[in-house]
């Protein structure tokens, strides 16, 4: 298999791309990259410096003091700001509560996508994220649209929350956070989340993860070289 090949994966928040993702990568050999994380690294980033999203050059000197850095262990992708792991934090509700808007930005979004581009010109990789197939790697090898009902996705991030010891979160709030960050995915000038044209469609509202596994990895050995 030839090198700098892409699979990118994008969809709705809690579809489980990134399980889907880390699963492709082991199987494949490829490396992964969870934009998602890098986005909410910004957020924190953000939060605890009380940065004004809304201020642009507030913004700006903000981003030239965040260093972001990925850590593969067993395909489990650890990210770093500024040198501290901080993979459990940014998946915590107040980062969940401010992610979208951060994302939503124009000069967090150019920066962000000019960091993922430069990962992907040597490795084969496999991306999930908002828009990786419609902006990052428009010409991607493989591009999937990952969609699920909205109860279910709840549901899984109210488990995961409490798996992590999160008991003050109720499942009405996550379904809150998740429509809330639906609207302002899919309605943000900036890289709106949308499906490519090109893009396979994969809804997993019934399916196991072992299930969206074989559909994925059936598709992309129909596509790649």
């Amino acid at each position: 298999m030839r090198k700098n090949l892409v699979i990118a994966i994008d969809g709705y928040s809690s579809c489980g791309k990134s399980t889907l993702a880390k699963a492709l990568a082991k199987k494949l050999g490829f490396i992964y990259i969870d934009s998602g994380a890098m986005y909410r690294a910004v957020t924190l980033y953000f939060i605890r410096n009380k940065v004004d999203v809304k201020n642009p050059e507030a913004v700006t000197d903000a981003l030239q003091h965040i260093e972001l850095n990925f850590h593969s262990r067993d395909y489990q992708s650890h990210i770093t700001l500024n040198g501290e792991e901080v993979s459990e934090e940014i998946r915590q509700m107040p980062v969940s509560e401010y992610v979208s808007e951060v994302s939503a930005n124009k000069q967090v979004r150019k920066e962000m996508v000019r960091q993922q581009q430069r990962m992907g010109k040597s490795k084969n990789i496999v991306m999930d994220g908002r828009d990786i197939g419609t902006t990052v790697f428009e010409d991607a090898q493989v591009k999937f649209f990952m969609t699920a009902d909205p109860k279910i996705r709840a549901e899984r991030r109210y488990k995961e929350l409490q798996s992590k010891g999160d008991t003050l979160t109720t499942l009405e709030e996550v379904f809150e956070n998740l429509a809330h960050r639906d609207y302002a995915d899919t309605t943000r000038e900036e890289s709106p989340l949308t499906r490519a044209e090109d893009a396979i469609v994969l809804d997993n509202t019934e399916l196991t993860e072992t299930e969206q596994l074989d559909f994925a990895l059936n598709m992309v050995h129909q596509h790649l070289p």
